[in-house]
């Protein structure tokens, strides 16, 4: 009995490496694309005052990421408002991003789309911008 048990174990075993070893390359290529494109974010400092970022500007999105993203230091409510004709056409809601995570605010932009952000509180806000 004592052996069944050993080699039921060691079975169960290499069943569950082998199948963390299948789910390691699925995860690192899940990995792959967010890399890039947060590589390539930019910090942003929007000063109390203004519910925009930037004042006055638009950025542009870029061939790095395929979604406009926000990562602030602290918790805010923000939305993306893309420049059309000279003109700002913002989303309908604000979208929560919580301090120190990367939250997409808008997703599927096209490259060279001019955007700003709009957030719902004009206190100063400090973080990470990438698009």
């Amino acid at each position: 009995m004592h052996i069944r048990q050993r080699i039921a174990a060691t079975a169960i075993s290499a069943l569950l490496a082998g199948g963390a070893i299948g789910l390691a390359p699925a995860a690192q290529a899940h990995d792959v694309a967010p890399a890039s494109c947060y590589g390539s974010a930019h910090s942003y400092l929007k000063p109390a005052g203004t519910y925009w970022l930037p004042a006055g500007d638009v950025f542009s999105t870029s061939s790095a990421c395929a979604d406009i993203n926000i990562k602030p230091n602290t918790n805010r409510y923000v939305k993306v408002c893309f420049e059309t004709n000279g003109r700002l056409e913002c989303q309908a809601n604000y979208t929560l991003a919580r301090a120190g995570q990367w939250t997409a605010i808008a997703t599927s932009v096209r490259d060279g789309a001019l955007f700003a952000f709009e957030f719902r509180s004009d206190a100063k806000s400090t973080g990470s911008w990438a698009a």
